[in-house]
C-alpha cells in the first residue's frame, strides 16, 4: 500500500513523512503532474475531502489499486477575529504567502486593538481510495501575539503560543511540535486505519 499526498506544500509534505515514517509515501508531483485544486469547501473537511478525491480522480486505474490518497486542509481560527482566517487561512492576505498572512492577521487584530487573542489550529485529515472515504479532525489550542518569533516550522507558527509554553510553534523543535500539533494529533488517528490497511494488504474498505 502506498499513500500519494495531496498537497505540493514542501513543508506539510516533510511534516507528514516525519509522522507517517512507517509508510511509503510520494508527494503529489513524485507521481502525476502537478493541477490546481479549487478548494470550493465551507469546511476543513470538506477541503480536504476535495483535495483528496480529485488527486484520487486523476490516477490511473492501475495506480488507484495501489495508492490511497492522504490530504490535509487546516488553519487558524482566531477568536477576536470571529475565528478567521480559519479556511483561508493559507490565502489571507492578497499575496498569499506566509509572512503576509501572518502580518494581516497582526494587523486585523490591531485594528480591533488587540496585542494577542486566543486562537486555536484544526487540522482535517482526508483518506480517499478504492476503500472509500474517511476523514479525522485534529486541533491545538493556545493564543497569538502581534510579534514574531523563531525560525522554524511555516505558516502562523511564529505568532501562535501553544496552550502549556511560553515559545511559539517557531520556537520549538520539531520534535515538540509534532508532538503536540493538530496535524499530529489528525494524523495519529489516520495511523491507525493506515495500520488496519497495511496489514490486510490490497483488501478494500
Amino acid at each position: 500500500m502506498k499513500i500519494i499526498l495531496a498537497t505540493s506544500n514542501k513543508h506539510k509534505v516533510e511534516e507528514i513523512k516525519s509522522i507517517l515514517k512507517d509508510f511509503e509515501i510520494y508527494a503529489f508531483d513524485e507521481v502525476l503532474r502537478p493541477f490546481e485544486i479549487e478548494e470550493k469547501g465551507n469546511s476543513f473537511k470538506e477541503n480536504a475531502l476535495i483535495k483528496a478525491r480529485a488527486v484520487f480522480n486523476a490516477l490511473s486505474q492501475d495506480q488507484k489499486k495501489d495508492f490511497i490518497v492522504l490530504s490535509d486542509d487546516s488553519g487558524i481560527c482566531v477568536d477576536v477575529l470571529g475565528l478567521k482566517p480559519g479556511i483561508y487561512s493559507a490565502r489571507f492576505s492578497i499575496k498569499g504567502d506566509d509572512q503576509s498572512n501572518r502580518n494581516k492577521l497582526i494587523e486585523e487584530m490591531a485594528k480591533k486593538g488587540y496585542k494577542q487573542s486566543k486562537a486555536h489550529y484544526v487540522a482535517a485529515i482526508a483518506l480517499v481510495g478504492l476503500m472509500g472515504e474517511l476523514s479525522m479532525h485534529g486541533t491545538m489550542h493556545g493564543h497569538v501575539i502581534n510579534t514574531q518569533r523563531g525560525q522554524n516550522g511555516f505558516g502562523y507558527d511564529a505568532i501562535f503560543i501553544p496552550k502549556g509554553f511560553n515559545e511559539t510553534l517557531a520556537q520549538l523543535s520539531t520534535e515538540q511540535k509534532n508532538n503536540i500539533s493538530h496535524r499530529f494529533k489528525a494524523l495519529k488517528l489516520a495511523k491507525i486505519l493506515l495500520k488496519v490497511l497495511k496489514k490486510q494488504n490490497n483488501t478494500r474498505f
